[in-house]
């Protein structure tokens, strides 16, 4: 099966390495599942700023948005989340396997500081699959911008 995530590390001479690990269900499990802390399973969040405008932010998995630090690095007094369904039309991913990798349209990458210098793992596009990658060269080659956007987890 094709997958425009794998085939955008790839075509990116990114390292990165595939861990299948089947059916999760809480961040927790997903964590436990590609051998990793919580922290450093990177949620991508696809956050709605206009009628047809989106951003991804990619956010440590034992953290949340802040939405007003975001609102702030974005300039704009209002953001959103888009449903399920608005969210798969712009990336083309189904939710739980949302990535900027290979995303059919590339929208901007907002990643929270936090993610530097380490290697986290992302989703690769489809339910199950994830990559580790250094968040550095990922956040490179996205043309991310890197700030502070979240704070603890509820």
């Amino acid at each position: 099966m094709p997958s425009p995530a794998l085939d955008a590390l790839e075509s990116s001479g990114i390292a990165y390495r595939v861990i299948r690990h089947g059916p999760v269900r809480t961040l927790a499990e997903a964590a436990t599942a590609r051998g990793v802390p919580p922290t450093d399973v990177v949620k991508t969040m696809v956050v709605r700023r206009g009628q047809g405008d989106y951003v991804f932010v990619l956010v440590p998995g034992d953290r949340a948005i802040s939405w007003p630090k975001l609102r702030g690095v974005l300039g704009v007094s209002r953001l959103s989340m888009p449903d399920e369904a608005v969210a798969k039309q712009a990336t083309g991913y189904e939710r739980g396997t949302i990535t900027p990798l290979g995303s059919k349209t590339a929208w901007p990458v907002i990643a929270d500081r936090l993610v530097l210098g380490r290697e986290i793992t992302l989703g690769a596009g489809e339910h199950g699959v994830a990559v580790a990658v250094l968040a550095d060269d990922v956040l490179r080659s996205l043309g991310a911008t890197v700030a502070d956007v979240t704070e603890p987890e509820k």
